[in-house]
């Protein structure tokens, strides 16, 4: 007999984590197939949220609006699973001229920018850090210690009878008008939030993704660091002289094998803003589902309607996953429109 479901979600990474924790909040029977690997770009990310951000330093597309939802909902989720993973840690990015500085004091008193800019350093802010012209430290900005809350709310999902462990096999999908079956399970929708997975299946490879691999470095150093440095790369403390440094841009090679030549490239920029003792014990690669417009892609297949995507996160997945899976789950639930800088419909004419 088969088992029925209101939404059958593929994938555990940012994307279907938030997205089954708004279903879940509407009581709906939901279950999560997940194959568990370990090198997803959800996984490997350092899990940064950031609201100024560029080579030009201008506040993030929507920041007003998403890092306060994101706040929120990350620490309600804290207290409903009793474990810490959202931490609240000041980025501060080093000027490299007095031109710079004379800008950033002029933008903290902007009401733009002034929500988002804690402070403004004129000179140097740790006796290993290349800032001589001192620095910007922002607000609203931190890290989510990625695994530790995936696995966190994984557990939280089969304590519910929500997870399956298992690797999503597209043929053994069966797409109807009202409902779609998956070997035993029938479900009224299904949606796909598994990253660069959609590129291989049969419903989405015609959408404009443009992945793009990232390599993460993984350090001991004896210093003291209360603060993420950001400038080229980031240098972010995550447990006892344990940090993490990262990352790089590589649109060209796709596997996911770690490289000299990211390691070089990061540890480099990381040497023009810092100069401490370290050792290097890991590094990882993993690569981002992003988008040709550097936009999420949301909503439901132009043919079939009953299979959705939420997808396309890129490198800012912990700031847009909260409120986009909210925003989805109004339109799903409520018919409430999309914005339309998210909607798939702005791709239709590719398929």
């Amino acid at each position: 007999m088969s088992v029925i479901y209101d939404y059958l979600i593929v994938g555990q990474g940012l994307a279907g984590s938030a997205l089954a924790h708004h279903l879940l909040a509407l009581n709906k029977k939901i279950l999560v197939i997940d194959e568990n690997r370990e090198n997803t770009s959800s996984k490997v990310a350092g899990g940064l949220y950031n609201p100024i951000t560029g080579r030009k330093m201008v506040k993030t597309w929507k920041a007003d609006t998403l890092f306060p939802f994101m706040h929120e909902f990350y620490q309600n989720i804290e207290k409903q699973l009793n474990t810490k993973f959202l931490y609240d840690t000041p980025i501060y990015r080093p000027f490299i001229s007095m031109e710079e500085q004379n800008e950033w004091m002029g933008k903290s008193a902007t009401p733009e920018y002034s929500l988002f800019i804690k402070k403004v350093h004129q000179g140097n802010l740790y006796d290993f850090s290349k800032d001589k012209f001192g620095g910007v430290e922002l607000n609203y900005s931190g890290y989510l210690a990625v695994p530790k809350y995936l696995e966190a709310y994984q557990q939280h999902l089969k304590a519910q009878g929500c997870f399956l462990e298992d690797k999503f096999v597209y043929n053994d999908l069966e797409v109807g008008a009202e409902e779609v079956k998956y070997k035993d399970i029938t479900c009224r929708k299904i949606i796909f939030c598994d990253g660069l997975g959609s590129l291989d299946g049969k419903y989405f490879s015609w959408l404009p993704f443009r992945p793009v691999k990232g390599e993460v470095i993984q350090l001991r150093a004896n210093i003291e660091l209360r603060h993420i440095i950001n400038r080229g790369v980031f240098v972010v403390k995550k447990d006892d002289n344990y940090f993490e440094v990262g990352s790089n841009y590589d649109n060209k090679n796709m596997d996911l094998e770690p490289t000299e030549k990211a390691r070089e490239e990061i540890l480099g920029k990381m040497s023009d803003i810092t100069d401490f003792s370290y050792k290097i014990t890991d590094q990882r690669a993993g690569i981002r589902p992003a988008t040709a417009d550097r936009r999420p892609i949301i909503g439901m297949h132009p043919e079939y309607k009953t299979i959705g995507i939420f997808n396309g996160l890129g490198t800012k997945g912990v700031s847009l996953a909260p409120f986009f899976a909210h925003q989805y789950v109004e339109y799903l639930e409520a018919d409430k429109e999309l914005m339309n800088e998210v909607n798939i419909n702005r791709y239709f004419s590719l398929y």
